[in-house]
Parts: structure tokens; sequence; C-alpha cells
């Protein structure tokens, strides 16, 4: 038996889903992205890989079976985010067998992988050692600790987040041949590639931050396909799915222009009879007729992504959508979440409120005793305050530029105007906040709504003053925490469900534990590659111990509410032969 690779789950210390509106989180969220944009690029850490880290030709697993003449792999994406969804997955993931079936279909016995392959994102929000620790070492050696002989082994591919870093913690945990949750890492580098039985392999693309690979990858892939056999076929897997992407896009990057498309269309061609990838956090597999597929599945513990956003009903290359989990009809329900957004992320309005009182504060006038019936006077007012002082405007100013260079690209040409809109209905509803908290400062609790040094018939003099805008200040970030989410929310409900725009924000407020998904495929005796895609519609919320030992989870689901895990559509089976490699598809090969 391998050696127990760490403890059990401490039950206290179980990470809820990441808040991505927090403010700490928010601050945190945008710096990484910008460090990553600006120094990942620039120091790619691939290219010390290829130098230092030498890497097997291919990992051979085309002589091994796992019964009834069967080979068994398991593939999850989108890992480590909230304990209680990555943990749901990491257990079905560690038992020997599940029985599933769809809704109304017949049973089908599954086995657990000889190898488990993380599609990328093993981590949120960003990669460290305390957040792999913390985030998907746990639940995942909370699942199993120890595996009996053979163990399986365990492959990983990273995303964007695994390289907020720089790569530094990924390689540390996955590329040094170390155990992690019953299972070995055998690879050196950020890439593999994988000789399964029967004529079928697995290749694992590392894209960077650019979706893109490397130049050194490329040839390392091009020596792999030197040794393919012309009828052999190739599942591959990228850490995101392109072809969503690619359909969203006004223009297709060729291969000249693009590493990944050159890999796909030049060294292994109609080879690819599968594409796998993670990055968007749902199901949704889409097939052409010569009965390849295109499956997005990640689902393994982040937030849920729509299915209906972005749109990809027909892809460029002909691909149709095959099915989506969830449904696009209970995706769009699910958005409505952000019109009461400030329950699912409460301390965002902090960053609203601060917001509000600033404008308030720019632009204060002495309107505390003007009611409804006097707009018109409270507009004059505040028009008078913004003209004198110039700097109001500039911040006003500020709000809609950042919120209009916020909107998604999705928008295409009216993204300015939609994000100008977003920035517009924050200060119209930080002056009607702050309005509000001075009139029922002055006219409600009857605070003195003015005074001057020479001026006593005010109780308090200045401290009465003091007062005033002391409450009155309060009263606006009260309204600011409590106005701004929903505002926030609107426009993030308008935009993905009206113009499928703003999905990863819209989701990423909500925070969504349930709908979650992984691959488990099955080589046969024929040749034929079955894929069963696994879901769990709502993950348990509260679990007991179960006492067992270390080959066997550590917790079972003990919540009423919680669903069992089913196959999200009937098993797609993959033959051999319903491709063909011709003589057009060697001449490209050769080229």
């Amino acid at each position: 038996m391998p050696p127990e690779s760490g403890t059990a789950t401490n039950p206290q210390r179980r990470a809820d889903m990441v808040r991505w509106l927090h403010p700490a989180q928010f601050i945190r969220a945008s710096m990484d992205a910008i460090v990553a944009a600006v120094f990942g690029t620039r120091a790619d850490q691939r290219l010390v890989e290829a130098m230092v880290r030498p890497q097997e030709p291919y990992f051979d697993y085309s002589h091994i079976e796992d019964g009834e003449d069967s080979f068994w792999l398991d593939y999850v994406a989108d890992t480590g985010d909230g304990w209680n969804s990555t943990y749901c997955i990491a257990r079905l993931l560690a038992l020997p067998e599940m029985e599933l079936a769809t809704a109304d279909g017949p049973l089908h016995t599954t086995r657990r992988g000889s190898v488990l392959v993380f599609g990328g994102d093993t981590v949120y929000p960003g990669a460290s050692r305390e957040t792999y620790e913390e985030r998907l070492i746990q639940p995942y050696e909370s699942a199993m600790r120890r595996s009996p002989t053979p163990s399986p082994d365990m492959f990983v591919i990273p995303g964007n987040h695994d390289w907020y870093d720089g790569l530094a913690a990924f390689l540390r945990l996955f590329c040094a041949r170390r155990w992690m949750a019953g299972r070995r890492t055998r690879q050196s580098r950020s890439y593999f590639a994988l000789k399964l039985p029967r004529n079928w392999w697995l290749l694992g693309t590392d894209v960077q931050l650019n979706s893109d690979i490397d130049v050194p990858q490329v040839e390392y892939f091009r020596q792999v396909a030197s040794r393919m056999d012309p009828e052999d076929r190739v599942i591959l897997c990228n850490a995101e799915p392109a072809w969503i992407h690619a359909a969203n896009t006004k223009r297709k990057r060729g291969y000249l222009e693009n590493n990944l498309e050159y890999l796909q269309e030049k060294v292994l061609g109609k080879r690819i009879s599968v594409f796998l990838a993670g990055d968007l956090h749902h199901y949704r597999r889409h097939e052409n007729p010569d009965g390849q597929q295109k499956i997005t599945a990640g689902g393994g513990g982040a937030f849920l992504h729509p299915t209906h956003a972005p749109k990809a009903d027909v892809l460029l290359d002909g691909y149709t959508v095959q099915k989506s989990f969830p449904d696009e009809k209970t995706s769009r329900k699910i958005a409505r979440g952000n019109l009461l957004l400030i329950r699912h992320s409460p301390l965002f309005g902090l960053i609203t409120g601060t917001l509000y009182l600033l404008l308030a504060l720019a632009a204060y006038a002495e309107v505390g005793h003007l009611g409804a019936s006097d707009l018109t006077q409270v507009l004059s007012a505040v028009g008078y305050s913004m003209v004198t002082r110039p700097w109001t405007m500039v911040l006003g100013l500020t709000t809609v530029l950042s919120l209009g260079a916020f909107a998604d690209g999705a928008f295409g040409r009216w993204k300015w105007l939609m994000g100008s809109l977003h920035g517009l209905g924050h200060i119209v509803a930080a002056f009607f906040c702050a309005w509000a908290g001075t009139y029922f400062t002055v006219t409600g609790l009857g605070v003195c709504a003015e005074i001057t040094p020479d001026q006593t018939h005010c109780a308090g003099g200045w401290l009465h003053l003091a007062g005033k805008f002391l409450l009155s200040s309060t009263f606006t970030f009260i309204g600011g925490f409590l106005v701004g989410p929903f505002v926030s929310g609107l426009y993030f409900w308008v935009s993905v469900n009206g113009f499928l725009a703003h999905s990863n924000e819209a989701f990423g407020a909500l925070a969504v534990a349930d709908y979650k998904n992984f691959l488990r495929l099955r080589i046969s005796q024929d040749g034929c590659l079955t894929i069963y895609p696994v879901g769990v519609e709502r993950v348990p919320r509260h679990w007991k111990e179960t006492h067992a030992g270390p080959a066997s989870p550590a917790y079972a689901p003990d919540d009423p509410d919680a669903t069992e895990p089913r196959l999200i559509e009937e098993p797609i089976r993959v033959h051999l032969h319903e491709r063909a490699w011709n003589a057009k598809d060697e001449e490209r090969f050769n080229e």
C-alpha cells in the first residue's frame, strides 16, 4: 500500500465557497489578474520546465486493464472551491464502484479509474500552498487517504487560476512525483501524454494565461504524434473550451497565429475524437455529424456558470449542442438570484455604500428640509453644488467610465453604453439615498439644518451640526449598502439573461455550489470509448463521520435535501471505426 499522504479534514476548517464580491476578495482577485497579465506572459515558466525538467516521452497504460477487459479513467475540472461541493465530487471519485442511471434509464455499473485527470483550475481564488491545502488537498484526502495496490495515478493540467503565482505551487504539488489523496503524481511538467489501451491516447496541454501553448510543448506533442499509428485516436484535454470562445468572437485565429490551433489542425488532425475542457463550470456537450465530441465539464467544485451564456448552440465547425446541465431554463431561473445579490454577497454593500457616501459628500447640498414635492429645487441645489465643485464632476465621470470599462465585451458595440448606464444607475441611486438620508435626519429627526459661528438659535451649536453630518452620512452609507447591490444585481441579471453578457460576474456573485459533474471514461475490449457524465444536482450541506479506514471516505452525506449522483445523459459511445484516417489527413500531417 502507498503511504498515507495526509490526515482527514478538521470539520471546523471546511472552506466556504469563495465570495468573489467580498471587498477584500474583489481587490485581491483584481490584483492577481493584473499581475498575472503583466508578468505571467513575460516570464513563461513552461520554457524553464522544458530546459530543467526531463519529461517522459509518454506514460504507457496500454497494457493495463481494470477487469472485464476494460480500462477506466476519470476526468474532473475546476475543483478546489467550497468544501461541500469539492468533497462531494472527491468522494464519488474515490468510491471503488458506482451504479448510475439517467432519470428514466437503466443502471450502469462504473468503476474508479486507474488514472485521475484534473482538467485545469484545481484551486480558487488563486494558487498558493495554503490555498491548495485548504481547498483541494483536505477534501480529497478526506475522501481517500490511501488506496489498495495497484494505486491509481494522477495527472493535472493547470488553468489560469493555477498560473496566478507563476505555477510555483502547482509544480511543487503535482510535478514532484508525490502522493496525494491515495494517488501518485507522475508528471514532471505541466503537460503530458498518456498512451491508453486499444489505440487511444490522452494528451493534456498547458495553455497558460494566453490560451495558447509554447513552442517546446508543440514539439513535445509532435514527437508524441510521431509514435502514433494511423488508426490511433486522441482525447485532447485543454484548460479552456476554445470552441465556445471561438463561437462568440467575430474572428477566429488560424493555426499560424495560434500554436494550439496548429497542434489540433496540423499535428494531430483527424486523430482527435474527443475534446475535453473545463473553465466554464457546467456540463455542455457538442457533437458533429461524424460523432466527434467537444465536452465542457468544469463541475468539480467551483461555482456554477450559466449554460445559456455564452451562446453556443452551433459551433463554427458544425458541432451542435446535445446536452446541458443544468438546462438553459434552469440556468436563467438561477440568474434571477442577482436581484437579491445582497443575500449572496452581503459584504458587497460595503463597496457600494462607500461609493454612494463619496458621491454624496462630493455634491453635498442643504436639501434636508425639501421633500418629494420639491424635486426641482433639490436638483437645482445639487446641480449648483456640482458646478461649484469640479471634483464632483471628476468623481461622477470616473464612476461612469470605470463601469463602462468594466462592461463585458459580449455587449459588442453596446459595451460602453451598457456600462455607462450601470454607472449612471449608481449615481442616481446615490442621489436618492443621500437626499433621503439628509431629509430623514433634518425633517424626520428634527436635527438643525444649518448653523454658522454667529448663530446660536440651535442648541449645541457646532456639535449639533456635526451630529447632523454624521447621521446623514450614516444613513447615506446604509442606503448605499442596501440599494447598491440591487442596482448591480439588476445590471447583472439584465446582462446575462437579456444580452448573454457578464456570465462570469453574474454567477460568480451567486456562488452556487450545486449542479456539479465529472466524467468517467471506459475503453472496452473492442476499442469503443464510453463516456459516462456524472452529475449531482444538489450537493450535501451536512456530513456525518463514517469512522471508516483511510481507503474509504471519512464523511458520508447527512442531508435529506441532497440528491444522489446520476448520469446527466445516456453514456456517449465513440467507436474507432467511425472516423478513418485518410490520405488527405496523412498529407496534412506530413506537412
